[in-house]
């Protein structure tokens, strides 16, 4: 099969979307398909290009106002040639808003089938970042999506949601994690005693430092007698977060394996966005082994299991986050059977199973056309 991932976002970018396709991409070349990535053009891509499971074509961008990180690609004349060279037999739109919907019009062109992957709450970052309405936001990502064979939502509460605003033939689609990566036994005594010299609870959130993340929340958890606050990633946010969170330690961005040591060395995750249409990072504390606290809505709601898991919260709730973290550093038997239950709760969740999954619904929808041409 020679399947075209158009992205809105890829490596060297961190965070959901990228990383999502990078693993799509890995699991259709695993399986002998033909994957080509298009993606918008950054300054670093070219290195990060090298490492890339398959091809990738680079389409001109501009870096999103107020928000450098992100990247908005430019018109460009790139998308189509690259499809028709591909000879894709299918597209995957990867949270297509800008260069996803360029992607779709050309696959529609070209009597290509398309599924799109529905990953980011743009009605949120269109309030945020691009001064336009949630209704408008909304009315897009119908457009966008219906247009699709079918969209693949990561979670019930985005399934729920598509649907709610008329979005047609949605499915679920989850997200895998690396639990040989991310493991218990990853735990770094001598990283502890970095970030903790005291002995104290090491408690952790990792992510985009953005306004839609709401990371101030912690503050009271900073607050905390035995308590250490440790942030972990980049973004517009950092500045600020270091004035907000003067006590706690700003990491900044880390990968791989470096990554993977932090999470298993934390005591609490906390995650404070409440937008998130999945939270992979909640999926990588749990394949850790650390329970988590999230906001009680979006993907969280699939992934953590109050009383079993960790705690889920009112969002924007500060005395709630700080409230959850005390409790669960008054008991380390039950952060530890949150921790054992967490991992077992991810065990099977592996990218190979959800890939399995993916090229399922990319051989229905294929079936489809074939029967509807038939």
């Amino acid at each position: 099969m020679r399947v075209a991932i158009v992205t809105e976002s890829f490596p060297p970018d961190i965070n959901g979307v990228s990383h999502c396709a990078l693993q799509t991409a890995r699991q259709l070349v695993a399986r002998g398909h033909e994957p080509l990535v298009l993606a918008p053009a950054t300054a670093a891509a070219a290195d990060a290009d090298l490492l890339s499971p398959c091809p990738v074509v680079r389409v001109p961008s501009l870096p999103l106002p107020g928000y450098p990180q992100v990247r908005v690609a430019l018109p460009s004349r790139r998308l189509a040639s690259a499809l028709s060279a591909h000879r894709a037999d299918l597209v995957h739109l990867a949270s297509p808003f800008v260069l996803g919907v360029r992607g779709m019009a050309a696959a529609a062109r070209k009597g290509i089938p398309t599924v799109a992957v529905y990953q980011t709450d743009i009605g949120g970052y269109a309030r945020t970042y691009m001064g336009m309405g949630e209704a408008a936001a909304w009315r897009r990502i119908r457009a966008v999506h219906a247009a699709a064979d079918r969209t693949l939502a990561p979670s019930t509460a985005a399934l729920t949601d598509l649907v709610a605003h008329g979005v047609p033939r949605v499915r679920l689609w989850p997200r895998g994690v690396d639990t040989g990566r991310f493991r218990p036994e990853a735990r770094d005594p001598a990283l502890r005693r970095a970030l903790a010299p005291d002995g104290e609870l090491i408690v952790g959130y990792v992510g985009r430092l953005a306004p839609e993340k709401h990371i101030e929340l912690l503050a009271g958890v900073c607050g905390l007698d035995g308590v250490r606050v440790v942030v972990v990633g980049d973004g517009p946010s950092a500045g600020a977060l270091r004035t907000a969170l003067p006590e706690a330690t700003l990491l900044g961005r880390r990968t791989g394996d470096e990554l993977a040591r932090i999470f298993a060395s934390l005591d609490v995750f906390v995650h404070t966005g409440p937008l998130e249409t999945f939270c992979q990072t909640v999926q990588e504390a749990m394949a850790s082994g650390v329970p988590v606290i999230a906001p009680a809505v979006g993907g969280p709601l699939d992934l953590v299991v109050p009383g079993r898991t960790g705690s889920l919260v009112a969002p924007g709730d500060a005395d709630a986050v700080r409230d959850a973290v005390w409790s669960m550093a008054a008991d380390p038997r039950l952060r530890a059977a949150y921790g054992a239950a967490g991992r077992e709760a991810v065990r099977t969740r592996t990218w190979d199973a959800v890939g399995d999954q993916l090229i399922g619904h990319y051989e229905d929808v294929l079936a489809g056309r074939t029967a509807v041409a038939a």
